[in-house]
This record gives structure tokens, sequence and C-alpha cells, in this order.
């Protein structure tokens, strides 16, 4: 409860932030993935945390604040799972149909590893509030401009077709995006592989790119 962050301020004070910080995230990972962000409230989340409401307000500024926060923090593992599967040894040996997969088989693995931040980084951040919206759009924003540097390089190799595909990539973020959110509101819950071969082949049929088999 809130009366244990007295306890916890004794330490010190950056350690007592940070981990008031973590207690606040893992309560919005289990409320806002279970319940809905909308159906918790702010005291609902502290009262998980065993912090004051002041603190959330402080650290996060609302639970607006934190769910951006929470969202951030899952897209953010998401991106440097796949940079790193785009660093593994042989990678530029590989075709744009295995690297691709390769690339969405982390993505997909790390942000549904837990449903509950799938359903938050899908579904709850849904038409929320402007605030929210324009952080999900710097999100696509930087998604696009690394997929594109993929899209040129397969162009590059003669892996897709000769053209500009900054479009079709801005069209894909936003297909993927609607992909996990309806994988993530499914009752049975769709294994990492199958997502990510449904990612690949969209991925494939917008850069013109046939399948190996």
């Amino acid at each position: 409860m809130a009366d244990s962050w007295t306890v916890q301020r004794t330490g010190p004070g950056d350690a007592a932030r940070t981990h008031a910080r973590e207690q606040l995230l893992e309560a919005a990972r289990e409320l806002y993935g279970v319940n809905g962000y909308r159906a918790t409230a702010e005291h609902d989340v502290c009262e998980a945390a065993g912090v004051p409401i002041e603190v959330l307000r402080q650290e996060y500024g609302s639970r607006e604040g934190l769910l951006i926060a929470l969202h951030n923090r899952v897209t953010t593992t998401g991106l440097r799972a796949a940079e790193r599967a785009l660093l593994t040894e042989g990678i530029d040996d590989c075709s744009i149909e295995e690297r691709v997969r390769l690339l969405f088989d982390a993505y997909v693995e790390a942000v549904t590893s837990d449903p509950r931040e799938a359903r938050v980084t899908f579904v709850e951040v849904l038409g929320v509030s402007a605030v929210v919206d324009e952080h999900c759009k710097l999100w696509r924003a930087l998604w696009t401009e690394f997929l594109t540097g993929e899209a040129e390089r397969a162009v590059d190799r003669g892996e897709a077709e000769d053209r500009d595909h900054r479009v079709d990539v801005m069209v894909m973020v936003g297909t993927v995006h609607e992909l996990m959110a309806h994988h993530a509101r499914r009752c049975r819950r769709a294994r990492p592989g199958e997502v990510s071969g449904e990612l690949t082949q969209l991925a494939l049929t917008m850069l013109g790119s046939q399948r190996s088999g």
C-alpha cells in the first residue's frame, strides 16, 4: 500500500525514485493490460504500486503519462530486438524474405511475450487523447524510417521493385499496428510465428518481392 512509500524514502533518493517509477509501470502493466486503461483510475494504479498519488503525478504527470511511458518501454524493446536481429552473423547473406522474417520474428516475440504489454501497446493506446495519438505517430514515423532503409537495401540488391517505397512502408507500418491490435484482442492467443509470418507476407507483397517457397 501507499504507506510503504515512507519506508522506501529513507534510502538514497535516486534509488527510491527509480523503485517508485518501476512499481508504477508494473502496476500499469497489470491494470491497463487486464482491466483496460479507461477502467483504471489513478488511485487504482497508486494503490497497486504502493505509492501516493503525488508520486505518480511527479514522475509521470498523470495516468495518461504513465500509459505513454509503458507504451514507450514496450515499443523500444521491440525496436531493439529488431535491430539486434539485423546484426546477427550471416544476416547480410540472407535473402530479403529471410531478413524480413528474422526482423519480424524478433519484434513480435519481444512485444507479445507478455499479453498485458501487447494489449496496452496495440489496443489501450487507441483513441485515448491527442497527446497519446501524437506519441504513437512519432513511433510510426520512426518505424517508417527504419523499414524504409530495409526497403532501399532490398532494391539495391535487386530483391524488390525499383521505386520509392516510402509510401508503401508508411501504409505497412499502419497495417502492422492494426494486425497486432487484432491479435491482441483475440481470445485465442496466436503463436508469435503465426503473427510474424503474416507480417512477413505483407512486407514482401508491398515490396513487390516474391517468396522463395
